[in-house]
């Protein structure tokens, strides 16, 4: 059986919350735990180089996707299993989400965001079926799931927009998840 491969979206800052950082370590060992392969922003800073040393260090192939333009400001992370350079954040998302078999959002930003929106809309079009999983480390994605839920009853999406994520509290929630 291949390898799984897993698609992390997560801030290139650390966050006010220990607790981010914490969960990055350990869903970096879970990856590596789990044997499948980090597929990630290829960033050595914020929690995208914390969830990426702790792969590394616990053992798990690392796959890192970089726009050029993002080279210096994320301090490409070049000594990844595969280390890939794209020509636009377009490029790099697509990458990202085709060479995963399912995607975990962890705290972040604009970009996390982002992320998050278009592999969710990617999944109500038909165009993946591949498994989001939100970790919603201490509270931080509370106010995006009650919009989900917003958008789902106000009549903008079916409920099914709302099955295709799977909201998890920690990284050990994301294993569970993932494994089943």
């Amino acid at each position: 059986m291949a390898q799984k491969s897993v698609c992390v979206y997560c801030g290139s800052r650390s966050g006010a919350d220990p607790a981010y950082e914490q969960e990055a370590e350990r869903l970096g060992q879970q990856i590596a735990r789990n044997d499948w392969r980090l597929v990630y922003g290829a960033g050595d800073i914020g929690l995208m180089g914390t969830v990426a040393r702790a792969a590394q260090a616990a053992g798990a192939e690392t796959f890192g996707v970089i726009p050029t333009h993002l080279l210096t400001h994320e301090i490409g992370k070049r000594d990844l299993t595969s280390f890939v350079i794209t020509e636009t954040m377009h490029e790099r998302k697509k990458v990202m989400v085709m060479n995963a078999d399912a995607i975990v959002v962890m705290p972040g930003g604009a970009g996390s965001l982002d992320e998050f929106f278009e592999v969710l809309t990617w999944r109500q079009l038909g165009l993946h079926d591949k498994p989001i999983v939100m970790m919603n480390v201490n509270g931080y994605w509370d106010k995006l799931r009650a919009l989900v839920d917003q958008v789902i009853d106000q009549g903008f999406a079916d409920a099914s927009l709302g099955e295709f994520v799977t909201w998890v509290a920690d990284a050990a929630g994301a294993a569970e998840a993932l494994k089943a």
